[in-house]
């Protein structure tokens, strides 16, 4: 069964996804480089070192913004990236160390020049959304940071302040979004990879994780057809912290994954834009690439594939 899931999967892939994303399923399942999902990726990068141009494929906005900052932090992550000198990931954190879209406690997800493009509702500037958070973004910013910045640096201190203050905040107060709750499990992810758990309340940041993953994933598997939180959201495979607790649906998933998969070897996308619907049927496309890496990504964790 899951044999034919990735194969047409795959084909989709070679149908339609952009280059960039096409290079991260070619290192995860076809022995594709590292430099080459970077190198993708240094095309959505500006002079500055900040990103834009809709590497975030619901917003189109070229200029460097924390959203696009973060996507692509994300996907230097998920490739395991160990190279911190890489020019990608030092004109990122050059870009983090300048202060734009920084108010001094976070950076801001939603920026003015985000209007001017076309773009989901949720990041214009007047919306009012759940991930409209403090720490939507930020706290996976953080963690970048102090995976990849040099420890004596001002932008490691930066990192290592807002670190904290994250922890602080989800001490004082419940996560009620799925987001930003995701962005402080990589926050975790980070730290542990750059070997600090010491310097960081690491058991009190996983002891409240555990408690808000288990709050944020939605019970009800008949829901699982629109926008909810799945296991996937938070881990992808059995070693995570967070599976014991979530084990029965997260293996359910597995199978959910499976018996969801379209025609073309896509998923569908539950979620859509009001206005630019030229644009939206683009990004569309390009978002149904990234979840089949999710969900492919998700099956190989677990031994499917």
């Amino acid at each position: 069964m899951y044999k034919e899931v990735y194969e047409k999967a795959r084909k989709f892939m070679y149908r339609n996804a952009r280059p960039l994303d096409m290079a991260r399923f070619q290192y995860h399942f076809e022995s594709g480089s590292r430099e080459a999902v970077l190198e993708a990726l240094s095309c959505y990068q500006n002079a500055d070192g900040g990103f834009g141009h809709a590497v975030e494929p619901d917003c189109w906005n070229p200029c460097s913004t924390p959203l696009h900052g973060s996507t692509a932090g994300e996907i230097i992550r998920e490739i395991g990236c160990e190279d911190a000198g890489h020019p990608v990931i030092q004109g990122l954190l050059k870009w983090y160390a300048g202060g734009d879209c920084f108010n001094g406690k976070t950076w801001e997800m939603v920026v003015a020049s985000n209007n001017d493009y076309p773009h989901a509702p949720w990041w214009h500037t007047d919306s009012v959304s759940s991930c409209h958070t403090d720490y939507n973004g930020t706290a996976q910013i953080a963690g970048f940071i102090l995976r990849y910045a040099q420890p004596d640096s001002e932008v490691y201190r930066l990192g290592a302040r807002i670190a904290n203050e994250a922890v602080e905040a989800l001490e004082s107060s419940e996560l009620t979004d799925d987001h930003t709750c995701a962005c402080y499990v990589h926050l975790l992810e980070y730290i542990v990879r750059a070997g600090i758990q010491a310097q960081f309340p690491c058991e009190k940041l996983e002891r409240l994780l555990r408690e808000a993953v288990q709050k944020r994933i939605t019970k009800d598997t008949s829901q699982w057809g629109g926008y909810v939180c799945r296991p996937s959201r938070f881990m992808n495979s059995r070693d995570s912290v967070f599976y014991p607790e979530n084990k029965e649906l997260a293996e359910y998933e597995c199978g959910h994954i499976a018996r969801t998969q379209l025609a073309d070897g896509s998923w569908d996308i539950p979620w859509g834009w009001e206005g630019y619907p030229e644009a939206w049927a683009v990004s569309r496309n390009w978002w149904k690439g990234q979840v089949i890496l999710e969900n492919l990504l998700y099956l190989k964790g677990f031994g499917e594939i």
